[in-house]
């Protein structure tokens, strides 16, 4: 693999111009494919198999044009101080506004709260439930400015009117800021790491090229694949951070070459040949832990992990001939003016102490004190971790500056937690003889069931084949005590089944996020397996070693299970939350786990390639062991720092936001960067590496031949510097 990286990168080199313009092309027609595609449709929130969505499917069946997966809206009612709201005045404010919202756009239903009986014992306090057609996110904007000018009517009245439910939500607050500030931290990062505005600015430039083109095949491929704008969301994150951190390795490898004193064309070839190759596997192992979110078994992370998936290959391709390119452009302007001035008078890089250097050999003398320091240290952070509760936070996770948390904690001063996460308990009578008296047992069956305040009569579809009863339950949606009540449920209908011959599911907001809470724990172990199995396969090629990927691979899962354990910490115990802005405690997000292993295991994996391909480089090529992990570390030390750095400051960046979801991506995902760049690849990894020595590399000679030779450290492209050629000097610089 290397010699055919290597006649690549020469021949971009060469071909600069024929290679600039083909991807400018790619990129101009994808980008007009992408204006001219069809919108994608709603990739919306499916969860196959599971009970909840059974009965969402159901609903939509039987009651037709009543819209189960439509947006809804609570709109709460107080009085003021000392007042009801059944006075005259109050009650017919709250009648104006709930009539405001009944003719406005895409509503299908808003029934006053006196017709309905929605008022608090104490009289103070009423909600009004208002139906719309559209889904949670699609509301036109004439929809939600008539639900907020209807609530600010009420205030207007003198009453306190705050918006719950999900109508209001928000399609997605990590945007462009994001992205921005995290490409100008990026790039002070890499100007402090290459001494040079032209070595920075390039892979800034190949990722955005690489990133712009993914999300238009994204874009342009949306309506065909079921691509919506929400499955780029990963791809864009992924496709800057890998483009930036590939970009910078050949670029890094570029300038070495250039220093040892070999031409810009040979070092173009030689970059493209080495560290091209490590670009490459770790390109798979990134695709690897993306694609391998199909086996979660649900659509819409799928979809997103394909979608990364293939701007990660983008990126690659970028890498391996658009960076060459670009440098055939840049000649030796990639170095810092005071080497170029040098002219090869220098320290060639190889001859350089650096910090890098100084580091592995302080890891050498004290190997085994280095592992135990790292080991134990990530697991003391691990430690709040085996307290992990999942689930999905509502309302009541938001900050209380929103109005849907607002609304959240009124209606549970005046209605108990429970109002803030009824359940829907569909009962399926079709067949039955007498379906209403078999809807009623269901009703009284569950009304019994402790820990369940109130229970609605069954309210039957026009065919009257199937019935809708509502349970409040005394505690809120998040609570263990109202997942006890959803499991008694289920666990009852096999007997209702019996006794009634009707069909009981239990669906609703609540019930769903239970199952999906189920569904990804489920996967968790199934999705480890598949992913860390395949990339431990794809480093034993690579290293052709055993040893190594296996440590690798307990080296991500040390990391991730201490970024998990800061997670718990934070926003389960509430250690430091006010530090960040958390102002609720509660489960940690059921998405979280599987989406930080797709992504960390993804980046963990980069480091490690990067690392670890120029120490065994060092290796095959004659040095000892000891020796090698010196110039591995000596030549990528830096870089990996660099990445890892770029990397923590983009995440860092989410934990600003007020979305509490995000702040925790933000801050698992920087945790575990930090974690696995710093403790296990530049500490754990030299120390295990130290303490092996050539066993290290070892192989049994049954696997030796089995296992192809990839030649990912360049062996074969081992030759003595070149006198530099000052007539071909003149032609690339």
């Amino acid at each position: 693999m290397a010699t055919f990286l290597y006649r690549l990168g020469r021949w971009a080199f060469l071909r600069r111009r024929l290679v600039t313009l083909l991807w400018v092309a790619v990129l101009a027609v994808c980008g007009v494919l992408a204006a001219k595609a069809p919108a994608a449709p709603d990739d919306g929130f499916a969860m196959p198999g599971t009970e909840a969505q059974k009965a969402f499917d159901l609903m939509n069946e039987r009651f037709p044009g009543g819209h189960a997966d439509g947006a809804s809206a609570r709109l709460v009612f107080v009085a003021p101080s000392g007042q009801k709201i059944t006075a005259a005045p109050n009650q017919q404010a709250v009648d104006k506004t709930v009539d405001e919202l009944a003719h406005a756009e895409q509503v299908t239903g808003a029934v006053s709260p006196f017709k309905a009986g929605t008022v608090s014992k104490d009289g103070t306090t009423a909600y009004a439930t208002v139906s719309y057609s559209a889904k949670a996110g699609e509301l036109s904007k004439g929809a939600t400015s008539a639900l907020e000018q209807a609530a600010q009517h009420g205030r207007d009245a003198g009453l306190k009117v705050e918006i719950g439910g999900n109508a209001l939500m928000a399609k997605g607050e990590a945007g462009g800021s994001s992205e921005a500030i995290g490409m100008a931290l990026s790039a002070v990062v890499l100007v402090i790491t290459f001494g040079s505005l032209v070595a920075a600015g390039l892979p800034l430039l190949t990722a955005i090229v690489g990133v712009g083109l993914g999300m238009a095949l994204i874009a342009a491929l949306g309506s065909t694949l079921g691509l919506s704008t929400t499955t780029g969301t990963l791809a864009m994150m992924l496709g800057l951070a890998v483009g930036i951190d590939y970009a910078v390795f050949i670029v890094s490898r570029y300038r070495a070459e250039l220093t040892e004193g070999r031409t810009p064309e040979e070092a173009a070839g030689r970059a493209v040949g080495t560290a091209g190759s490590a670009v490459v596997f770790a390109g798979l192992t990134v695709v690897i832990a993306l694609a391998g979110l199909s086996v979660v078994g649900i659509p819409i992370l799928a979809k997103m992990g394909m979608a990364a998936a293939g701007t990660v290959v983008v990126a690659v391709l970028v890498a391996l001939t658009l960076v060459p390119a670009l440098l055939g452009f840049l000649g030796r302007k990639v170095l810092p003016r005071k080497v170029r001035k040098a002219r090869g008078a220098g320290v060639p890089a190889s001859a350089k102490e650096n910090g890098g250097a100084r580091w592995a050999r302080f890891v050498l003398r004290r190997p085994l004190a280095v592992l135990l320091g790292g080991v134990i240290g990530l697991g003391v952070l691990a430690a709040p971790a085996l307290d992990l509760r999942l689930g999905l936070p509502g309302d009541e996770a938001k900050p209380t500056s929103t109005t849907q948390r607002r609304a959240y904690d009124l209606l549970s001063e005046g209605f108990g937690p429970g109002f803030n996460g009824p359940l829907t308990v569909l009962v399926d009578v079709k067949g039955v003889a007498d379906p209403k008296a078999a809807a009623n047992a269901v009703s009284q069956k569950v009304a019994a069931l402790p820990g369940v305040v109130t229970v609605t009569p069954p309210m039957f579809n026009p065919a009257g084949d199937t019935a809708l009863v509502n349970a409040i339950p005394a505690t809120g949606p998040s609570e263990a005590e109202t997942k006890s009540i959803v499991h008694a449920i289920r666990g009852d209908a096999a007997a209702l089944k019996s006794a009634t011959g009707a069909t009981v599911l239990v669906s609703g907001a609540t019930a769903m996020n239970i199952d999906v809470s189920q569904k990804l724990s489920d996967a968790l172990l199934p999705y480890l397996v598949v992913v860390v199995g395949l990339a431990v396969l794809l480093l034993l090629v690579v290293f052709r070693s055993v040893l190594v990927p296996l440590k690798a691979a307990l080296g991500f899962l040390l990391s991730v299970a201490a970024a998990l354990g800061a997670v718990v910490a934070v926003f389960q115990w509430g250690w430091l939350a006010h530090l960040i802005g958390v102002e609720q405690t509660g489960p940690v997000m059921s998405m979280m786990p599987i989406f930080m292993i797709g992504v960390v295991f993804g980046l963990a994996m980069d480091y490690e390639v990067f690392l670890v391909t120029r120490i065994r480089e060092g290796f095959v090529h004659g040095e000892q062991p000891d020796q090698a992990i010196v110039t591995g570390f000596r030549h990528n030390a830096r870089v990996v720092t660099a990445a890892a750095f770029i990397m923590i400051a983009v995440f860092a960046g989410f934990i600003g936001m007020s979305e509490p979801m995000i702040k925790m991506m933000g801050l698992g995902l920087a945790a575990a960067v930090a974690f696995d760049a710093f403790v296990v690849r530049m500490a754990i990894v030299p120390a295990v590496l130290a303490l092996l020595g050539r066993r290290a590399w070892w192989m049994p000679r049954w696997l030796d031949r089995l296992v192809p030779d990839v030649d990912v450290e360049g062996s074969k492209l081992q030759s003595p510097a070149p006198e530099p050629d000052p007539a071909r000097e003149s032609v690339t610089v």
